[in-house]
C-alpha cells in the first residue's frame, strides 16, 4: 500500500532568537520523535556530522532525507558514499550552480543521475531559488530536454520567485502542474506572491494555504498514479527560521513555527487521504482542512 511519510527539517528546528539559545541535536530529535514524525531532513555533506546524526537517531525509527549542494558531478560522490553507509530515503540535491544555457546544465544533471543509478540511491533535484532550477521557465525548458528528471518540489520558491498574479491564472497553474508531474518528493512550506513563507495560522493567509492545498492535492494524486503500489512519498515540513520566518520589531518569529509545522502535517495528511482515488490529471479544487493550533 502506498504511504505518505512526513519528515521534519532540522534546519527548521533552529530558533535563531534574540536570546541566542539553541537546542541541541539530541533535544531536537527527541521532540521530533515525541511528535510522531516519520523522519528528518538533514545535510549529508560532512562525514562527522552524518555520523553524529545517525548516532542521535539510532533506535528511533526515523528515516532521513539527505541534503547536499554540489557544484560539480564529483561533488555528489561523498554524499552518495555517506548515503550508502548511512541509508537515506532519498537525496535532496540543491544544485549550487546557475548556468545561463540549458546545454551547460545537461552534463551536470546527466552526471548526477548516472552516479545515482550506479549507487542505487534515489537523487531528486530540488526546485529552489539560486540553484540550477531557480527559474520556473528555465526548469520547464530543462524538462523538455530531460522529461524524466526526478524533482523534489518546493513550490514556494516559484510562487514568490515569479511573483504570480493572484488569483493565479491557468497558464501558471499549468506550469506548476508540469513540475508536479515529475515530483518524487515534496517540501512543505506555504508562501505568497511576495513572501517565501507566510504564517499559515493567520486567517488572512487562507487564500495562500488553499492555493498550496490545490497544488499538493494534484501532486499527491499524480504521484499515486505513477508510483508502485508499495511506494512511500516523503513530504518534509520545512518552515524555516528567519529570514524565512517573518519577524516582529523584536526580531522574534511572529508565530510558533513548531506549532505551525504540526498544523501543516495535519493538512498534508488529510490531503493525502483525499488524494486516494483522485485523478492525477487535473487540478482539484482543494481547500484547507481544519487546523489544530
Amino acid at each position: 500500500m502506498q504511504k505518505l511519510l512526513v519528515f521534519q527539517s532540522l534546519w527548521a528546528m533552529e530558533r535563531r532568537h534574540a536570546d541566542g539559545y539553541e537546542r541541541s541535536l539530541e533535544e531536537n530529535i527527541a521532540d521530533i520523535v515525541a511528535a510522531g514524525f516519520d523522519g528528518i531532513s538533514a545535510h549529508y555533506t560532512s562525514r562527522r556530522d552524518v555520523v553524529r546524526l545517525n548516532e542521535a537517531i539510532r533506535g528511533t525509527g526515523l528515516k532521513v532525507e539527505g541534503v547536499c549542494f554540489p557544484r560539480t558531478v564529483e561533488d555528489l560522490r561523498l554524499t552518495l558514499e555517506l548515503a550508502t553507509e548511512f541509508p537515506v530515503s532519498h537525496i535532496d540535491l540543491q544544485a549550487d550552480v546557475r548556468p545561463r544555457r540549458i546545454e551547460d546544465c545537461l552534463p551536470l544533471l546527466d552526471g548526477w543521475m548516472r552516479l545515482a543509478e550506479e549507487t542505487g540511491v534515489p537523487v531528486y533535484i530540488e526546485t529552489h531559488r539560486h540553484r540550477i532550477t531557480s527559474d520556473l521557465l528555465f526548469t520547464l525548458d530543462l524538462l523538455e530536454h530531460r522529461p524524466d528528471l526526478p524533482l523534489l518540489a518546493d513550490l514556494s520558491h516559484y510562487l514568490v520567485g515569479r511573483e504570480f498574479a493572484f488569483p493565479v491564472e491557468e497558464e501558471s497553474h499549468a506550469q506548476i502542474r508540469r513540475i508536479l508531474d515529475n515530483a518524487k518528493a515534496f517540501h512543505g512550506r506555504i508562501g505568497s506572491c511576495q513572501q517565501i513563507q507566510v504564517e499559515i495560522s493567520f486567517p488572512h493567509h487562507r487564500p495562500w494555504v488553499d492555493l498550496f492545498c490545490g497544488w499538493w492535492s494534484y501532486g499527491f494524486a499524480n504521484w499515486r498514479s505513477r508510483a508502485p503500489a508499495d511506494a512511500e512519498l516523503v513530504m518534509t515540513c520545512e518552515l524555516g527560521p528567519r529570514p524565512y520566518a517573518i519577524t516582529g520589531a523584536d526580531g522574534e518569529d511572529s508565530t510558533d513555527r513548531w506549532a505551525e509545522a504540526l498544523a501543516l502535517r495535519q493538512i498534508v495528511r488529510q490531503l493525502w487521504v483525499e488524494s486516494k482515488g483522485a485523478s492525477g490529471n487535473r487540478m482539484p479544487d482543494a481547500r484547507m482542512p481544519g487546523l489544530v493550533t
